[in-house]
């Protein structure tokens, strides 16, 4: 990846069926990295997440580090993928995900990039993975076998749980969402205009 190829964005989100608000930035030198702030609530407690996830230049997830601030306490919680779908956390391995490439936090819409980049799929292909899902607030890594189908340029129908739950992604040059179903929309976007690699494929 040189310095030509480099995309460099911010986002905000809106979260369309609860309260919540994301502030999103994205740069992929010298390697992919997915910064966010959300501000939410967990039946009823107001939330606050932040978050950062590195990848390669192929987007498998390398590195992830996520904080919960909740009224008077913190969670933490920092995973480290040093070779695809072998985690990390404190030292020990995670065997509960192992064989993820991707991490997959509950609470944005962010890391739907992941899979889209690091997959490169045509307008109707489809491809099955299993994602290293992060629950909130519990902070919990679970597997959560995924399926993305491309319906066409920006459109994708995402999958997970067997079926149990399915969304439509409408996403903007770069892979990002623009529309993810009834819960987020994007509200703000700088630039304008994505400058991503054609076909959203990130290698």
């Amino acid at each position: 990846m040189t310095a030509v190829d480099r995309e460099e964005c911010s986002v905000l989100w809106r979260r369309r069926d609860a309260a919540g608000m994301e502030i999103f930035h994205l740069d992929t030198l010298p390697h992919p990295r997915l910064i966010g702030t959300v501000l939410t609530a967990f039946e009823g407690t107001p939330a606050e997440v932040r978050y950062e996830v590195v990848c390669s230049q192929a987007w498998e997830t390398r590195f992830v580090r996520v904080e919960l601030l909740l009224p008077g306490r913190k969670r933490h919680l920092e995973l480290t993928a040093p070779a695809t779908g072998h985690w990390w956390c404190e030292g020990r391995p995670l065997d509960a995900v192992a064989g993820c490439p991707d991490v997959d936090l509950s609470v944005t819409p962010s890391t739907n990039l992941l899979p889209i980049r690091r997959l490169g799929l045509r307008p109707g292909q489809s491809a099955e993975v299993a994602a290293a899902w992060i629950r909130f607030p519990s902070l919990e890594p679970t597997v959560l076998p995924q399926r993305y189908t491309r319906l066409d340029e920006h459109r994708y129908r995402y999958e997970s749980g067997g079926g149990a739950f399915t969304a439509e992604l409408t996403v903007d040059d770069a892979g990002l969402p623009v529309r993810y179903g009834d819960l987020w929309e994007t509200v703000a976007r700088e630039p304008a205009a994505a400058a991503a690699a054609t076909g959203h494929g990130g290698r």
